[in-house]
């Protein structure tokens, strides 16, 4: 048995549908309903509800491209390995460090959206945890023992954090449903929908920046979790597609009730003066409660603060540690990353490098809204590799199994590329430039464990990675010179931009696909399935023998 194959034994197949899609919907379900709905009225006013279902379309159909690759190799980390697979080590590299940068990052802005809703408790000390823009020295301290305590859990065993996110998860879908009931009920103001600019008071190009910078991809993202946390799924190929799309449709439904009860909550006062793009609430549901004297839903708004951002900092505390596994058996990491605790089932260094990192992102991006604008780009670069990728697979490995295979996928996979282009291009310019530069900051570390092979070894992973490259700096310039709408400088025009990028992701999912290449990293997982497969027969043969004989 390979060193890869002894660590992956060490974790425990425990998580069924339901296990699988409370982790699914608990990872959409964290901060983003708590901020979301402020953050894309401001934006788009009104029509912000239209940016929740573009949001739902676009991680639904990108999901749909991950469920066929996770089922196929349901192996912990999952979505930072099915790059490597198909196109070797450059695109593996980048793809699983867009993922990493992305869903690393939530982890913080989990903890900063509890403290900057605890600052509107009533407390004078509690006013002094955030200032308006970022959280105070004395947030951050409070925030830095939130992150110990998602690690903590993750620490011990996996069935503790299955058993503890469950009930979290139950608990967190059932108040944003309260909050949205409650808040309908309290205040439905249906003139705020007409007045103060109308429907779409900054026109249909906010409602597509809304989609990237509103914390909206921010919670879609974690329909991804239940792929990371494949290695532990009793049947991944029946429970993983199930519980990434019922999580996305499900909080889908629960987002767009709370959009329209913030909507038609806003007291007409609070838009009197700069429109829906004055609002600037501190804990936004919590206030409209206050507002309409609904202390005992603020009450609840308060603890839910702590445990919703809670829940899903603890599932992603879980997740990451799974994904660095997985980027150390893809070969970019030291060794001491792939270690799995015999005991819980724990990938412990692992945890422990996320917890560093998440520090580090803590005391750099000090507000939810910044750590929510990166997470959104850096996501959006990380679904890219996901319709190539699982094309060029059906080209390159048409033998191995898949468990979940939709006939419509080479119509799905080219539409999610260009969905996912569109919401890169969406964020605006310069957040598009910073985020790809915050890509490049990864390549040394590439460099140090790649640029030291033969060159006749290094150059078809090169070859095949150039896609990558060439497409990260194209949209770069494409959301430099695009409308002014969207921040660039007014070379393209409206309407043509839009035609302009969805052509250039049709160019480098084709150019993608066609480079992909059967390189050592898939030929290697081939020989790990069929030795499985082949275990898995002997061990039932062994059973029917058994059986046979007990009958006699």
């Amino acid at each position: 048995m390979s060193t890869e194959q002894d660590s992956h034994s060490n974790y425990r197949r425990s998580l069924g549908t339901v296990s699988l899609t409370a982790v699914g919907l608990g990872s959409i379900i964290g901060s983003g309903w708590l901020f979301g709905a402020e953050r894309a009225a401001a934006l788009a006013g009104p029509a912000a509800i239209f940016s929740w279902v573009i949001g739902a379309v676009v991680a639904l159909t990108i999901a749909l491209t991950y469920t066929e690759l996770g089922s196929m190799f349901p192996k912990a980390g999952g979505m930072v390995r099915y790059g490597q697979y198909s196109h070797g080590s450059l695109a593996g590299y980048l793809a699983a460090w867009a993922n990493w940068i992305a869903i690393v990052s939530v982890i913080p802005g989990e903890a900063t959206a509890s403290i900057q809703y605890m600052s509107s408790w009533d407390f004078a000390w509690c006013k002094e945890l955030y200032d308006g823009k970022e959280l105070t020295g004395t947030g951050l301290a409070l925030a830095s023992v939130l992150l110990l305590f998602y690690f903590f859990l993750n620490w011990f065993a996996i069935t503790l954090f299955a058993k503890t996110n469950t009930a979290i998860t139950v608990f967190k879908v059932v108040v944003p449903v309260l909050t949205a009931g409650a808040l309908m009920l309290a205040h439905f103001d249906t003139s705020n929908v007409t007045d103060h600019g109308g429907f779409t008071p900054n026109g249909w190009s906010s409602v597509f920046s809304a989609v990237a910078v509103a914390g909206i991809v921010w919670a879609f993202n974690g329909f991804q979790s239940p792929l990371n946390m494949a290695a532990e799924a009793r049947n991944p190929g029946k429970s993983m597609p199930k519980a990434v799309i019922g999580s996305i449709l499900i909080a889908l439904v629960i987002y767009i009730a709370l959009q329209i009860a913030f909507l038609m909550a806003v007291p007409a006062g609070d838009l009197a003066d700069g429109g829906w793009a004055s609002l600037g609430y501190n804990s936004p549901l919590a206030d409209l409660a206050m507002a309409w004297g609904l202390n005992w839903l603020a009450i609840l708004l308060y603890a839910d603060a702590f445990v919703s951002p809670s829940g899903t900092g603890m599932i992603y505390a879980a997740t990451t540690s799974r994904m660095i596994h997985g980027v150390q058996e893809n070969g970019h990491l030291p060794g001491v990353f792939g270690k799995v605790d015999a005991k819980t089932g724990v990938p412990r260094p692992a945890l422990l490098l996320n917890l560093a990192i998440s520090f580090i992102f803590l005391a750099v991006f000090r507000g939810w809204g910044s750590i929510a604008e990166i997470v959104g780009v850096a996501t959006v670069i990380s679904y890219i590799t996901g319709p190539v990728a699982v094309m060029a697979m059906r080209r390159l490995a048409p033998g191995l199994p898949r468990p979940v295979k939709l006939r419509a996928m080479p119509v799905i996979a080219p539409i999610a590329m260009i969905f996912g282009s569109l919401v890169m291009y969406w964020a605006r310019w310069p957040l598009t430039g910073k985020v790809i530069f915050i890509m490049a900051i990864g390549l040394p570390v590439w460099a140090w464990y790649e640029l030291r092979k033969p060159w006749a070894e290094l150059k078809p992973h090169l070859t095949a990675g150039a896609w990558m490259v060439t497409y990260l700096l194209v949209m770069a310039f494409v959301s430099w010179a695009g409308g002014k709408e969207f921040g660039g400088k007014g070379y393209l025009a409206e309407g043509w931009d839009i035609l302009v990028v969805s052509l250039i992701a049709l160019a480098f999912y084709y150019w993608g696909v066609a480079s992909a290449w059967r390189n050592p990293s898939l030929v290697q997982v081939e020989k790990e399935m069929a030795a499985a497969a082949d275990d898995e027969q002997a061990e039932s043969a062994e059973e029917g023998r058994e059986k046979a004989v007990s009958a006699v």
